[in-house]
């Protein structure tokens, strides 16, 4: 047990860190098993939309130390592999998309500032 005040300080804190990171690792778990569970033909797009969900919370988890970046990155790819399985052969998978950075010209901004 601790005998300092700082260590029993320590302990509390590791303790709440602990349910807080189960309480991600376990939210986690379940997107991603839902995401995995067997989709009917008719419903592919509630398929993608829930991999969708499992990818952002892995990134979160990723993101605040809950799970290795690695871990979470290949747990992404076997979803979205799986997700791919599960897509007819002539269509592609709805993964996250993000927009296009603006293209700034370096070259309009100088201009204006010399003149």
């Amino acid at each position: 047990m601790a005998n300092t005040q700082s260590a029993k300080k320590r302990v509390r804190a590791s303790l709440r860190k602990r349910d807080r990171n189960r309480s991600t690792r376990s939210a986690v778990k379940t997107l991603v098993s839902r995401a995995r569970r067997p989709a009917v033909p008719d419903a592919a797009s509630l398929t993608s939309e829930e991999v969708r969900r499992a990818i952002s919370a892995l990134d979160k988890a990723a993101e605040k130390g809950v799970l290795h970046a690695n871990n979470a990155s290949r747990r992404k790819a076997r979803l979205m592999s799986a997700l791919a399985k599960l897509a007819p052969a002539g269509e592609k998978p709805a993964a996250r998309t993000t927009s296009p950075a603006k293209a700034t010209s370096t070259r309009s901004k100088t201009a204006k500032a010399k003149g």
